[in-house]
């Protein structure tokens, strides 16, 4: 998918074949009820055309007798017994019409549920495949939007669209053949509405399309507003720019409702010229009927047969044309979607995937070459080694290329250039699971999400015992943590976190890094938020993690790093020193010293 590639703004035909298809592919496991719907669908049509038929045939039999033989009472009373069971009949397919609508729409409803909740697992687990890359093209709001609401459009069309279209089809065809079967030349004469008819529904789609177009970006864009606001509500608040993230919200909010009241203004035009329209069909109806019945061409029977079935014939004008609404925001949000299910994963697992059961902890970055945007190299021409189990530091200014490094290394990105070695092996050659299972980082940003400590910790992984837990907290220096905690591993965690300090947060990042147990550690800033006398217990804790494994730390604070075996001294992307705390301090001029005399003079 191209970043220049707005979803929000796809065609959205009203119907389009190939993505029936695809989406009729979500109906399959569950064809059983899908076709039974399309049954009943078939059986409700022909029960309704049934009735209006025994209706004519009750007008133009005992009915019509009592009139024709003009002897009132007597004659009424011998034609009772056929007009109840006439009127029982015509009461009994309302009431069987009534049980399979309502089966139908049980049906309906669970197929559309069904498959959309397959199809929702699908998206989700689709995007948490895509790379870093796909994240930063991509907005978040649009992504929920996805999620959310195109797949809710989706299961319209299933539940009203498909049943409904059929429905009004075989409707309208059927009773086009009966009205042509009873009297072909009132019939012609009843369609000589139907061009403005069609006339009307194709001005309202072409309309409706920009409408509804309109209404897509105006809701993509307010939840792409939405979801930036909320996520930055604290820079917001510190900077005291509620105001004017409120007036943004407010014109994109307005613009939303303007878009939704030219739909409404549509509606509000297009009905009542199809219900003018449907009125002047009656008119010509009972003006020619009448002529025919006076001429003895038509039956009063055959008149009300005419007249219920055109009634019956200018609904499912009217229903498709909301269906077209239906149909046209479904098709668009299907296009989006699978749109969005094309995109293939730029990284994947080879089929046959290193799995080791243990990394050794070897890291070799050969001639390294990356960019987040392409001519902007993040790092260039990178080339550095780690034994396994050394400790080796990054450091360098913001922008240097330090955080990019553990990226490539747990293969969230793919070098441009060159390769990025784990155990003398490219990392494009690992299956993903194994590698970064392999591989801890503990970052600056620290995410916790909503539930419990011992879910955050553990991260899914069953193996994982509370005294486990519990020892990696111990080792992690946040027992007093979870001490000063109400419930302690049971506490609840609000959403990021929120609920808890930075500090308290890389704590627990910490303690979560030594459950997993991993060959190797990188430290992202791990201990930039935390004050001096919790960081005393972190470095500690940090001695102890970093026993045997190989560990790469990533710092601004040079204080956090002297111990390193080496240090590896970054400078727009490129690797321009290394050696130890003692020789780079001592390197007259160099990028290390002169960062040294600024943090210690």
């Amino acid at each position: 998918m191209s970043a220049a590639h707005d979803q929000d703004t796809v065609s959205g035909k009203a119907f389009d074949l190939r993505l029936v298809r695809r989406l009729l592919g979500y109906v399959r496991p569950y064809r059983a009820m899908f076709v039974g719907s399309i049954v009943v669908v078939t059986s409700l049509v022909a029960l309704e055309l049934y009735s209006v038929d025994r209706l004519r045939a009750l007008i133009d039999g005992p009915l019509a007798g009592v009139v024709e033989t003009g002897q009132g009472v007597r004659s009424l009373e011998a034609a009772y017994g056929e007009i109840s069971v006439g009127a029982a009949v015509i009461g009994g397919i309302l009431l069987l019409s009534a049980a399979l609508r309502v089966l139908q729409a049980r049906w309906s409803n669970r197929v559309a549920q069904r498959a959309m909740r397959d199809l929702r697992v699908q998206v989700f687990g689709h995007i948490q495949a895509q790379p870093l890359r796909f994240f930063d093209r991509n907005p978040v709001g649009r992504l929920v939007t996805r999620v959310a609401q195109d797949t809710d459009a989706l299961a319209d069309v299933l539940t009203n669209g498909l049943d409904a279209i059929f429905h009004d089809i075989f409707m309208l065809v059927l009773i086009v053949v009966i009205l042509l079967f009873v009297n072909w030349e009132l019939t012609l004469v009843v369609m000589l509405v139907l061009p403005p008819l069609w006339w009307a529904s194709k001005l309202f789609r072409d309309a409706s399309r920009r409408a509804f177009r309109q209404v897509r970006e105006k809701v993509a864009a307010l939840s792409s507003t939405l979801q930036e606001s909320i996520q930055g509500v604290r820079v917001l608040q510190v900077f005291g720019r509620e105001a004017r993230a409120l007036e943004r919200f407010r014109r994109e909010d307005r613009e939303l409702r303007d878009a939704h009241v030219e739909t409404v203004k549509m509606f509000a035009v297009f009905f009542p010229s199809m219900e003018l329209v449907s009125a002047l069909g009656r008119v010509l109806l009972l003006w020619y009927g009448g002529h025919a019945i006076a001429g003895r061409e038509l039956t009063y029977g055959e008149l009300t047969q005419f007249v219920v079935l055109m009634e019956l014939f200018f609904q499912p004008i009217r229903d498709l044309s909301e269906t077209f609404t239906t149909m046209q925001s479904s098709m668009a949000a299907a296009e989006r979607l699978f749109l969005l299910l094309d995109v293939r994963p730029e990284l994947v697992s080879p089929a046959d995937g290193l799995r080791p059961p243990r990394l050794r902890g070897a890291i070799e970055f050969r001639d390294v070459t990356f960019a987040y945007e392409a001519g902007r190299p993040a790092v260039q021409h990178l080339s550095f080694a780690v034994r396994p189990g050394e400790t080796v530091a990054i450091v360098g200014a913001s922008g240097a290329g330090k955080t990019t490094v553990a990226g490539l290394l747990t293969r969230l990105y793919d070098a441009d250039q060159g390769a990025v070695l784990v155990d003398d092996a490219d990392v494009r050659r690992y299956d993903l699971a194994s590698l970064r299972g392999g591989i801890t980082v503990v970052p600056q940003d620290v995410f916790l999400f909503a539930g419990t400590v011992e879910d955050n910790l553990r991260m899914g992984d069953e193996r994982l015992t509370r005294a486990k837990l519990e020892a990696a907290c111990e080792a992690a220096g946040a027992s007093h943590l979870l001490r000063r905690l109400p419930r302690g591993l049971d506490t609840e965690v609000t959403e990021r976190g929120a609920s808890l300090s930075v500090g308290e947060r890389q704590l627990l990042a910490l303690a979560r890094a030594m459950a997993q147990d991993p060959a190797v550690l990188v430290l992202d800033e791990a201990t930039s938020s935390v004050d001096s006398e919790t960081e005393a217990l972190v470095q500690a804790a940090l001695e102890t993690l970093q026993r045997g494994r190989t560990t790469i730390v990533i710092a601004h604070r040079l204080s956090t790093i002297r111990r390193a075996d080496r240090i590896l001294v970054f400078h727009h992307g490129a690797l321009r020193e290394q050696g130890t705390h003692a020789e780079l301090v001592s390197m007259a001029g160099g990028i290390y010293q002169t960062l040294h005399q600024l943090q210690f003079t």
